[in-house]
């Protein structure tokens, strides 16, 4: 069941990225559409794994060792 769900998500992941790619070509409002929401939650997740990095570097010390 968890392998259907990540396919699932891979295929929406790769149908995104080909809707952005359209769009920048001047694909259908509807591709712009999709383009658009896959390009926001794109930074909410770099966001995100910016926001986890920093406060794993924080709880850890820092020092490196």
């Amino acid at each position: 069941m968890d392998v259907l769900v990540l396919a699932g998500l891979l295929v929406l992941v790769i149908g995104g990225c080909v809707c952005v790619v359209w769009a920048s070509r001047g694909g259908p409002r509807w591709v712009r559409g999709v383009a658009a929401v896959t390009l926001v939650l794109g930074e909410l997740a770099r966001a995100s794994a910016k926001r986890n990095r920093r406060g794993s570097v924080n709880q850890s010390g820092g020092d490196g060792d």
